[in-house]
């Protein structure tokens, strides 16, 4: 049992009960750069581990009522068989020094999408939320018109399919890709309803990747079973922690890790990726407060109480 494994299930375990999003896209780097794992056997003990972990956070959901099983059903449909697809396409181009660097350039692309993809989604919530302050409607309608909406059975199956891909790729993309791609077909379901209904869907989602990747990938047994021994209880702590917890705080901090990790998974350099951070630090604030301005609210959240 490797103790720095069950620490790092432990943080990320924590973060995706906290977020609902983080999995693959913090686990496999971690894995990849403090650990020395390669990529291969980074994406496959990832998704093993993902497939044991997810379940814990989609019972909450399901039990919370905050899950559109239609949209489970459409999304299941692309997603199943793309990843165990994914899984074939990695074996398709081989085994040598190649196709590790093109799971690591897949990695990095799908990282930093997910990275601007956060940014995005606490936009267009933003801006949801106060459109419908403008028309009047309350939390609540909107949480019930949100789960009775009416499902588009083509571009979520599609949605499905592209997700599945990259996760059974890269291992990355069940939580935060596939949750800002259900958040602009579906813009009226709520972040707890978009979180609630990709958390059940990537359930057989990941478990479809996680067996390709046992029949086929380089899956370590040493590695999974000390992350599952961090990561379970960290879902659990952060689930506990996600009602207390300043959500927008989190979500900035997984965003820099996400941009981090996806430069560095690209080659760029370390005093380029600090740059980047710093700059990202100093004008992201700023950038935020001038979008708040632009949809009608105070530049600082405190102003408005």
């Amino acid at each position: 049992m490797d103790v720095g494994l069950v620490l790092g299930g432990l943080v990320v375990g924590f973060i995706v009960g906290l977020t609902g999003m983080g999995g693959g896209a913090l686990m496999t780097p971690m894995l990849v750069f403090f650990f020395g794992v390669n990529p291969l056997a980074a994406v496959s003990s990832d998704l093993v581990t993902s497939a044991i972990m997810k379940p814990f956070g989609a019972a909450v959901h399901l039990q919370h009522g905050t899950v559109n099983r239609a949209l489970v059903g459409w999304l299941v449909l692309g997603s199943v068989p793309s990843a165990f697809l994914g899984v074939l396409v990695l074996r398709a181009l081989g085994r040598d020094t190649g196709i590790e660097e093109v799971v690591k350039t897949a990695l990095g692309v799908a990282l930093l999408v997910a990275a601007f993809a956060l940014i995005a989604k606490a936009y267009v919530t933003m801006a949801g939320r106060v459109r419908r302050r403008a028309k009047g409607v309350t939390e609540v309608a909107s949480a019930r018109g949100a789960l009775n909406l009416v499902a588009r059975p083509l571009p979520t199956i599609l949605i499905g399919a592209v997700g599945g891909l990259v996760v059974g790729m890269t291992s990355v993309g069940s939580g935060s890709l596939m949750i800002i791609a259900l958040m602009l077909v579906y813009p009226r379901l709520q972040a707890s309803q978009l979180v609630g209904t990709d958390l059940v869907q990537a359930v057989p989602l990941v478990a479809s990747a996680a067996i390709g990747h046992l029949l086929f990938g380089d899956f370590r047994l040493a590695v999974a079973l000390s992350l599952l021994v961090g990561s379970i209880p960290g879902v659990l702590l952060g689930a506990i922690a996600s009602s207390r917890a300043p959500g927008g705080l989190i979500r900035r901090a997984l965003a820099l890790v996400l941009l981090a990790s996806g430069l560095k998974l690209l080659g760029v350099t370390t005093s380029v990726t600090a740059v980047i951070l710093v700059v990202s630090l100093v004008l992201g604030p700023l950038a935020w407060m001038g979008a708040r301005r632009r949809n009608g609210l105070p530049a600082l959240r405190r102003a408005a109480a």
